[in-house]
């Protein structure tokens, strides 16, 4: 009855820290799916083929901050569990004004270039205009997703998962306000979209800013004295820390982004038609992802705070216990797209050819689900364990299974080649994630003896 007890304990943590954050990321693609639903519908399908154009250099840089701050989030997650607690102040304060500071830099330079990088992403003539006119507004607010992403991986570090949420449902409400405006009644089209989106963007920042503010006295800082003092780096060996654990996510993320780039590429080449289909499973895709992500989120979120205090056995008790509900989940979400994703794919306005492209992607790919599944349960463990070094190399290694395959396998599956070659990828990760564990495991690494 004690282990019954202790199980349903551990069940009970994981979920109620992960549900907010499924939550949060739903409402967060609401932003592209509001854009995409609108602009689909008022301005047509090529418009809405210019938005996806955009899609995976946008995601190059939201992928770069969300990685590095995934390692942050580990990071504060075993500082709180040692009650280390100014340390994850210094974290939030130095990578806060860091992080914003460097993507205001980064995302000023892709607004300048914007017309360069879509012609080195072959996108179509008659959909360009719209999508370069898309980017560069969108690009203004990387640096308040800098800035949020920060706030918000402390805020799960310390085990409130709530408050980045409702911080995503008020820029929800915003941007469909503003798309509505903007996109339906004032006829802006796709800059319109991101226009509403940027704003939104800001909104969410400052919201999440003003609640720790009012609701955890030790993360106020100021902001020039809380980086530097007497002209010397405060925090210097902090920012070391967070760039260990920062660092191998993002650059995972970013090269996987930049595979992305090149997949952009080489799927533009089948035409505006593929271009609008895919781009738009891929929307419904990332929603539907968002459980298994997510719940990974929180595996690594948990086993860093259980190790962090130095209870290496319940840490084990999420690792299982999180496989399990993911394998739940993962067969889930493989029904939920089977039946309804043509369904969720036609609402975005494609024609009836696009939604069968869409559907196509669908039933290619989703049998696989449980699979990617599976290997983000064991990459949560391993980043939860602090290593995130060989994560993001397994990643980069991934992608490039990925990148290899589509181009490979092309004369065999067409257009769906997008589909199999990531699920491909997907068992490559996988079996050496396991390897990595198995290996952690036969060798008596002191943070997997007990857990695993």
């Amino acid at each position: 009855m004690k282990n019954k007890g202790a199980t349903e304990n551990v069940m009970k943590s994981l979920l109620a820290f992960t549900l907010p954050l499924i939550m949060s990321g739903m409402f967060q693609q609401l932003f592209n799916w509001v854009d995409a639903f609108i602009v689909g519908n008022v301005e047509g399908e090529l418009a809405l083929a210019g938005i996806g154009a955009t899609t995976s250099l946008y995601n190059l840089f939201v992928t770069v901050i969300t990685g590095f701050t995934s390692g942050l989030a580990v990071l504060a997650a075993q500082y709180y569990g040692r009650k280390e607690k100014r340390k994850i102040t210094g974290i939030l304060a130095a990578y806060a004004v860091l992080l914003g500071v460097l993507f205001a830099l980064i995302a000023l330079g892709g607004i300048l270039f914007s017309k360069n990088i879509l012609l080195l992403l072959n996108t179509p003539e008659n959909i360009f205009a719209s999508a370069e006119g898309y980017l560069r507004i969108l690009l203004i607010g990387i640096p308040f997703l800098a800035i949020y992403n920060t706030y918000s991986a402390v805020l799960r570090g310390i085990g409130n998962s709530r408050a980045p949420f409702l911080a995503v449902l008020v820029s929800s409400g915003v941007n469909v306000i503003l798309d509505l405006l903007f996109v339906a009644d004032l006829r802006m089209g796709a800059p319109g979209a991101a226009a509403a989106t940027v704003i939104s963007q800001a909104a969410m920042m400052i919201f999440v800013i003003f609640y720790v503010v009012k609701n955890y006295p030790l993360l106020r800082f100021r902001l020039f004295s809380s980086v530097t003092e007497n002209g010397k780096h405060r925090h210097k060996g902090l920012i070391g820390q967070g760039a260990k654990f920062g660092c191998p996510p993002a650059i995972q993320s970013g090269v996987s982004s930049v595979g992305s780039v090149f997949l952009q590429h080489f799927m533009n080449g089948f035409g505006e038609q593929t271009v609008a289909a895919i781009t738009t499973a891929y929307r419904v895709d990332t929603v539907i992802f968002l459980p298994i992500i997510n719940l990974g989120s929180g595996i690594a979120t948990l086993v860093a705070q259980n190790i962090g205090a130095g209870d290496r056995t319940r840490a084990g008790k999420v690792f299982r216990m999180g496989l399990i509900i993911m394998t739940v989940v993962s067969l889930g979400l493989t029904l939920v797209v089977l039946l309804a994703g043509s369904h969720l794919i036609a609402l975005f306005g494609l024609t009836d050819d696009s939604v069968s492209i869409g559907k196509n992607f669908f039933y290619s790919i989703a049998g696989f689900y449980v699979i990617y599944g599976l290997s983000m349960a064991v990459r949560g463990f391993l980043e939860g364990t602090g290593d995130m070094l060989f994560s993001g190399v397994a990643g980069i290694l991934a992608l490039l299974v990925r990148i290899l395959g589509s181009y490979a396998l092309k004369p065999v599956f067409g257009n769906m080649v997008v589909a199999y070659a990531e699920a491909f990828s997907w068992i490559f990760l996988l079996a050496i994630l396991l390897l990595r564990y198995l290996w952690k495991r036969k060798s008596g690494n002191p943070d997997c003896r007990s857990t695993c």
